[in-house]
């Protein structure tokens, strides 16, 4: 018995240790289970972390939802888009859902497919492990914010094509993904205005310039999979978006209207690229109510 509670007093010790480097537990609410810095992909790459956020007292299994930073594909990290959605992920784990958030190799390291490669790692790293975490792994949704928009809608829209094997490399790809949320994620990058120049994010992200590869475009682009057995589509972008154009996520929702999969788009009058207009409560109880419709 005593041999027990001193091993209890450890963990706890454990939790508290880690959660005071976190940055971005006090966001949660209170009692919120942390598995911080795991390793999904069995080597010692900086990138290859996740961190699981669970709800206090769980009773059962809980669905779980993927958050997939922004960055241009080639900066932020799992803690990133949290400070100014911070009632939204509060209210994400309130509601009983996991939250795990992922980080990616970035576009300077590695190129595309790299990064739809690593969060697909991530998620089957979840679904191999669903049961030591309490994770129902029947109920997966995914959500990203810009450069993590466009990998979201990439793992919610590749699921059912078969470049599947080559996106997934020889990943576990038992899992389903029932829902996916996207924040002003670009869905056709030949839709940049720079399509000349190197430098842009799309370029570095794969490897040319979508004028030069409009094949490799088309490639790293999520409307190129749409069909229609694929999820239903929560978007939610910026009527003032000047690095991410609003007809990105007007082209793909015209892509799954046409596939009679079920989506909305939300246009958010004046709001900028990102920031706080979108943890606002209309917006927030959209995402709760889409989430608890497709996975509760």
């Amino acid at each position: 018995m005593k041999k027990n509670a001193i091993i209890m007093v450890c963990i706890l010790f454990a939790v508290t240790v880690y959660s005071q480097s976190n940055p971005v537990i006090s966001l949660f609410p209170e009692g919120t289970v942390l598995y911080g810095n795991i390793s999904y992909n069995d080597n010692s790459h900086e990138k290859h972390l996740l961190d699981i956020y669970l709800p206090a007292n769980a009773k059962e299994k809980v669905p779980v939802l993927f958050f997939i930073h922004g960055g241009g594909w080639l900066s932020n990290d799992k803690y990133a888009d949290m400070n100014y959605m911070k009632e939204t992920v509060k209210e994400v784990v309130e509601n009983g859902f996991a939250l795990v958030s992922i980080d990616y190799r970035f576009s300077t390291e590695a190129l595309f497919p790299a990064q739809i490669q690593d969060c697909n790692k991530a998620i089957s790293y979840i679904y191999d492990n669903a049961d030591k975490y309490g994770i129902d792994n029947d109920k997966f949704a995914v959500m990203g914010f810009s450069a993590g928009g466009h990998l979201a809608c990439m793992v919610g829209l590749s699921k059912n094509n078969n470049i599947d094997d080559f996106f997934s490399e020889r990943t576990n790809r038992n899992f389903n993904i029932n829902a996916v949320v996207d924040f002003y994620g670009p869905t056709e990058l030949i839709l940049f205005p720079g399509g000349n120049d190197e430098k842009s994010p799309e370029a570095i992200l794969i490897g040319a310039t979508t004028v030069e590869r409009p094949d490799l475009a088309k490639f790293a682009s999520p409307n190129t999979y749409v069909d229609k057995n694929d999820p239903p589509f929560l978007i939610i972008h910026g009527e003032k978006d000047n690095l991410v154009d609003v007809k990105h996520s007007q082209v793909l929702r015209s892509w799954l209207t046409i596939n009679d999969i079920p989506n909305e788009l939300i246009i958010v009058e004046g709001a900028p690229h990102f920031g706080p207009m979108f943890d606002a409560d209309f917006i927030r109880a959209k995402v709760i109510s889409f989430l608890k419709e497709h996975l509760h």
